[in-house]
């Protein structure tokens, strides 16, 4: 079997949601406390043995390249008044075995474009796909390390789910499932964002995605559907029909960071877990919580 050694970094998108914020600086950038989202989707796939990073970016996201290239201009000047703690930071963002690959997505034809934009990067073999703006704090080595594990047992694509809110079904593509072990199913139906009367059962697929090399395949014949785009769960859906198909019930938290309240509490619980910032960053929380305490009394 194959290792999963490559990962896809869709980060094409506009992240209307976040506007003026996104105007001219890619979502994918927004920081959680000192690093940006795109960064912990990178690191998530480094922990998990992933060697080679395939950007899919748009237009107004060389910012993104920029973030991993090597800054000449600032490790010396790091160099030059001995911030040698900072510029081991700036030197270590990846490892230097790991290569990254940026690819322009001309159009915004959707997910499954995007996917489709990295089908001569990839090539013929496994791959991940990670949506930076899932932010998802695992355990055991993180998400995406868990699914790989899955996948080398089972030998399928393989997609991280979460049960929702059955009133939220119409946010995710949901899938059935028969359950194959404790956290493993397979996968029967998936549909992209159907309403709670329609829904075939609450468990949401989120940003992780191990996939075989089929769903490029899959992704040219369905051609555009929704939208005027190329969905990924069509695919995902067609490549059913040839393919056993997972989902992984992953082991720890999401943040919906392309949610501006979601992007809230990820700051606010990075920061109670950060070695720096954590004792006074709570300290201020329960000071604000005593005088909104004392301000309702008062009112």
């Amino acid at each position: 079997m194959q290792k999963v050694r490559k990962a896809v970094f869709p980060a094409a998108g506009l992240g209307t949601r976040f506007l003026p914020a996104t105007k001219a600086n890619p979502k994918e950038m927004l920081p959680i406390v000192d690093k940006p989202l795109i960064q912990y989707a990178a690191e998530e796939a480094v922990a998990a043995g992933i060697t080679d990073l395939i950007f899919i970016i748009g237009r107004t996201k060389r910012s993104i390249a920029d973030h991993f290239d090597k800054a000449y201009e600032l490790e010396a000047e790091l160099e030059k008044y001995n911030k040698s703690a900072m510029l081991e930071i700036v030197r270590k963002i990846l490892p230097p075995e790991v290569n990254c690959i940026y690819i322009r997505q001309a159009d915004p034809l959707g997910l499954g474009h995007a996917v489709l934009c990295a089908r001569a990067a990839v090539g013929p073999e496994p791959f991940a796909v990670l949506l930076a703006d899932d932010l998802i704090d695992g355990t055991r080595g993180g998400c995406l390390k868990q699914m790989v594990d899955v996948y080398e047992e089972r030998g399928g694509s393989v997609i991280a789910v979460e049960p929702v809110p059955r009133e939220e079904t119409g946010r995710y593509g949901i899938v059935k499932t028969s359950k194959a072990s404790e956290r493993v199913g397979r996968i029967e139906t998936i549909v992209e964002k159907p309403g709670p009367e329609k829904a075939p059962s609450n468990l949401a697929v989120v940003g992780r995605y191990i996939l075989t090399p089929s769903i490029f395949d899959m992704l040219v014949s369905i051609g555009k559907g929704s939208g005027g785009e190329i969905q990924l769960t069509d695919g995902i859906a067609k490549l059913l029909d040839r393919e056993y198909v997972y989902s992984y019930e992953f082991d720890g938290r999401r943040y919906d960071c392309g949610s501006k309240i979601g992007y809230l509490e990820a700051t606010v619980e990075y920061a109670l877990k950060h070695p720096e910032l954590r004792d006074d960053f709570a300290a201020f929380l329960a000071k604000l919580d005593r005088g909104t305490r004392t301000e309702a009394k008062v009112g």
